[in-house]
């Protein structure tokens, strides 16, 4: 159960950096709220999955996802570059997550 807790953390980190942009500087409303509420659902879900594993195998996957994440619907949302070292990049972040899963004690 823990570790889906944190995917859903992961999931709104997503959320939450993916409001940074359109909040233009935190100077438009909703992407600001949106901002405050995802990022602080996050920390909070992440925060209740810490009891059943370990600090740093958390945060590294609820860090990996995000960014994964991230770098993925930029590409799709912002139009950001897919390049080959990126894909490289993400296939190494996303290969730590699961190494960091499969090694868990939990």
């Amino acid at each position: 159960m823990a570790w889906w807790v944190l995917v859903a953390a992961a999931a709104c980190e997503i959320a939450f950096a993916l409001s940074l942009k359109p909040s233009d500087g935190f100077s438009r409303f909703w992407p600001t709220a949106g901002v405050l509420v995802f990022g602080v659902i996050s920390v909070y879900l992440l925060s209740k999955t810490l009891d059943r594993l370990p600090v740093g195998t958390a945060y590294a996957v609820w860090t990996g996802l995000g960014s994964v994440g991230v770098v993925m619907l930029g590409v799709v949302l912002f139009d950001e570059p897919l390049t080959p070292i990126r894909i490289a990049c993400i296939g190494l972040i996303v290969a730590g997550v699961l190494g960091l899963r499969l090694a868990g004690s939990h």
